[in-house]
């Protein structure tokens, strides 16, 4: 299992291989980790140490940013003697590198040959995987390449019933207040801003039981601590000058006991990002398999499995504090809707768990092999 460097605490996609390499091995895969940086000597040593461990297969755990963006794992396909499988966990939107004319680019994607965003991995490689559909239908369009899709699992999974009120008075939050909760890795694009302008504008109006609590630590791959510590500042002043401040509650990093918990004592979720949201998001996942009715921003194109009224509340718009107003009173003032769209998420995400997860890898590898070997 190749992967670039970076802390699962501070990485989705960290995080993700860790439990897909965990349940792999619970299902009787045997598993090594390589970590590779992403520069030119790092991805030869890795090959060079792959070839000498003549594994049956390499799965490539691929997102650009993982690797420090840099391009040289996109060549591991021409660099190792066994088939690899890799998981496009970003794909559809990275410009094209400027050296090289896009209509160059676009030849040699149409002859199957390279990539812009992978390189070799996706055109040359044994089998591709994503996480969504929506990643699946660029690559193809591109590429002429399918892939199998094996979604997300929550990744908070439900930690069981938790004390609602001691859970409140334990992160602060009034045992009377209307609480939205967000979760995840806290960064511009996530839309937090938005969302503590909603909640002004709706504590303005009358709901003045409203909270807002943010579940997740600031530190992440894509914000380092010094850019982490001025967003978070950004965020209390925001807070501050909205007159909000009292009303919400910002924890930082909480491990997943204490997330699950908070998930419990919170009434509905917002997810307001600044791209839309889609279900290749562990955290939109892990408020649905706590069956709270949720918040969404339209993506575009929109993800099939967010459907307004049935398994979320969708936002028309993203980056619009009043859409988000509206979506919002609509699930405060339908109890009925919130238990539709509750019950919805909770069933999208059911059969999402790691075991299944590692069940179809499983299955996708030995087909693989199957083939390798005919």
């Amino acid at each position: 299992m190749l992967q670039g460097r970076a802390d699962p605490a501070r990485d989705g996609v960290a995080d993700y291989t860790r439990l897909l390499g965990a349940a792999l091995v619970d299902a009787g895969v045997d598993v090594e980790a390589v970590t590779v940086p992403g520069s030119l000597p790092s991805v030869l040593r890795a090959a060079r140490r792959l070839r000498r461990m003549r594994p049956e297969l390499v799965h490539v755990q691929f997102a650009p940013s993982a690797f420090g963006f840099a391009p040289w794992v996109g060549l591991l396909p021409d660099l190792v003697d066994a088939p690899v499988v890799t998981t496009l966990h970003e794909y559809g939107w990275w410009a094209a590198p400027k050296r090289v004319p896009p209509g160059a680019w676009r030849a040699l994607e149409r002859r199957g040959r390279f990539d812009r965003e992978s390189w070799r991995l996706a055109p040359r490689g044994a089998a591709r995987v994503t996480t969504n559909a929506g990643h699946a239908a660029a690559l193809h369009a591109r590429l002429g390449r399918d892939a199998v899709t094996i979604p997300l699992a929550p990744n908070v999974p439900d930690a069981g019933p938790a004390d609602r009120h001691r859970t409140r008075e334990r992160l602060g939050v009034p045992a009377d207040a209307e609480v939205v909760a967000f979760f995840g890795f806290v960064h511009p694009v996530k839309g937090v801003r938005y969302l503590i302008e909603a909640l002004a504008a709706l504590r303005a109006s009358g709901r003045d039981r409203l909270h807002l609590l943010v579940l997740g630590g600031f530190t992440s791959l894509a914000l380092p601590r010094d850019e982490a510590d001025a967003f978070r500042a950004e965020l209390e002043g925001r807070v501050a000058a909205a007159g909000v401040t009292g009303h919400v509650t910002i924890t930082g990093h909480l491990p997943p006991g204490e997330v699950s918990a908070a998930l419990h004592a919170s009434d509905i979720a917002a997810f307001p990002f600044t791209a839309g949201a889609t279900t290749k998001s562990g955290a939109l996942l892990s408020a649905f398999a706590h069956a709270l009715p949720t918040v969404v921003t339209r993506a575009e194109p929109p993800d099939a499995d967010l459907v307004d009224g049935r398994t979320a509340v969708v936002a028309p718009c993203v980056r619009d504090a009043d859409a988000l107003v509206g979506a919002l009173t609509r699930l405060l003032d339908d109890p009925g809707l919130r238990a539709r769209v509750a019950g919805g998420g909770a069933a999208l995400v059911a059969d999402r768990t790691w075991p299944a997860i590692a069940r179809a890898h499983r299955e996708l590898y030995e087909d693989v092999l199957g083939r390798v070997r005919a």
